[in-house]
């Protein structure tokens, strides 16, 4: 079964997660590009390593490599929606990147 992933996008019109992808060298969107097709055909089986639940509703696909890079995502209306990307630089999730997805989840709901 394949489940519908979908990028956030914001009241402007803007979707943050494609923009971050399309700035990123090939092997990098090669490595995100897979893992998001793992969670279109996994969905809720995924299991660590690529994903990691953060708070209630609130996971995010970790794509490993050269570059660490995290996707922030949660599940409404029957999809996944991509809300936030960044580069992991440290080994603490970076709260204002944490805000920022739970802001986007509000916005969702």
């Amino acid at each position: 079964m394949a489940w519908n992933v979908r990028f956030f996008q914001t009241t402007r019109g803007d979707y943050p997660v494609k923009k971050f992808i399309e700035e990123q060298d090939m092997p990098t969107i090669a490595k995100i590009t897979h893992s998001i097709e793992l969670l279109e055909s996994y969905g809720p089986y995924l299991k660590p390593p690529y994903i990691k639940k953060l708070e209630d509703k609130l996971y995010e696909l970790r794509i490993s490599g050269k570059i660490a890079v995290r996707i922030f995502y949660t599940m409404s209306h029957n999809a996944y929606y991509l809300l936030h990307a960044f580069k992991k630089k440290t080994n603490k999730t970076p709260r204002r990147d944490l805000r920022t997805a739970l802001d986007r989840t509000r916005e969702l709901i």
